[in-house]
């Protein structure tokens, strides 16, 4: 004679949105066949938020999309507020989805008396009560070390590949990247655009001095070819456009800026308008307001990859699948 009570229970997905890029999450949604749980979301006079979801979530496996734009502090301490809220009405797996990571960049100490923030924040989605964490593009892989947990490590490189593919496929292109510590990304663009050549920007940048770089020279061949300028974020846009400015100086034949995360702080959307590059192609892992936009900017859906990987958890296929030539 056996104990206990058994159950069939049906596995259930339900996915959350935090404020901070509401569009995104409701394309991921439409992609999945669902609706985003509704959900209150509001500030108090001293600015302190309030979370309370208006459906039942006990034994869900959540999803909770934020992508940490500015104000990045604030949409941050909002999905964790919304994880915790999830822990304690009882959801079965909370996996936190941010198409962007903030404070990835900090994910070493260069000086002595320096927080490793990006170890933080894994710290701190860990403790609200995140058992899975989902990203695109993290600045360095090391950070998928950081979270004590299973990390989908997201890549927008065939989205934006295949696009450029269909686009400058017939031109002569040279894959190009602005710093020497990124030419792994440019080579994994190479094998994909039939193994265009690489060149790098050999730059100098002060520590003491965020989001500025000052571009030396170029190393490989650029004359007369189409280059395609990657990089994981485009911040402030000075490194990236005195890039290829170096490019063009250089003898190239035109400039196309390719990147995963449009940060676009001031001045970065005047500085790539008025830039050499012939076009800007990034994804919406952030979002671009009217300000922020241009007529040579051309933003790609990141919705369908995250769409694509959600499923596969909830249905424990296999994530790395996905990006296997």
């Amino acid at each position: 004679m056996s104990t206990g009570m058994k159950r069939a229970t049906e596995k259930n997905l339900m996915v959350f949105s935090g404020r901070a890029h509401a569009e995104l999450a409701q394309a991921v949604a439409a992609d999945l066949g669902t609706e985003l749980v509704p959900t209150e979301l509001r500030d108090f006079a001293n600015t302190e938020m309030y979370v309370r979801f208006e459906e039942s979530v006990r034994g869900c496996d959540a999803f909770v999309i934020q992508s940490h734009t500015e104000p990045i502090n604030k949409w941050i301490m909002e999905h964790l507020l919304m994880v915790d809220a999830l822990k304690r009405a009882s959801a079965k797996r909370i996996t936190v989805v941010t198409p962007f990571y903030g404070y990835a960049r900090q994910d070493k100490k260069s000086r002595g008396r320096e927080p490793i923030s990006a170890r933080l924040m894994a710290d701190l989605f860990k403790t609200a009560g995140a058992d899975r964490l989902m990203a695109v593009d993290l600045h360095t892989d090391q950070i998928q070390g950081f979270f004590d947990g299973p990390v989908d490590h997201l890549q927008a490189l065939p989205i934006l590949t295949d696009y450029v593919a269909r686009k400058y496929g017939r031109e002569q292109l040279t894959i190009v990247s602005p710093d020497a510590g990124r030419i792994k990304v440019a080579e994994a663009w190479s094998k994909r655009l039939d193994d265009a050549p690489l060149a790098f920007i050999h730059k100098t940048r002060d520590v003491t001095r965020s989001n500025q770089s000052v571009a030396n020279r170029v190393i490989g061949r650029v004359e007369g070819r189409t280059c395609i300028l990657v990089d994981d974020m485009i911040d402030s846009g000075g490194t990236i456009c005195n890039a290829a400015e170096a490019l063009m100086a250089d003898g190239a034949a035109s400039v196309v800026i390719a990147a995963t995360h449009a940060i676009f702080s001031n001045p970065a959307a005047a500085r790539l308008r008025d830039s050499v590059a012939r076009e800007v192609i990034i994804t919406d892992t952030l979002p671009i307001t009217a300000d922020k936009g241009f007529e040579k900017l051309t933003p790609l859906s990141i919705a369908p990859l995250l769409a694509q990987a959600i499923r596969e958890v909830f249905e424990d296929g296999s994530v790395t699948s996905m990006f296997q030539a």
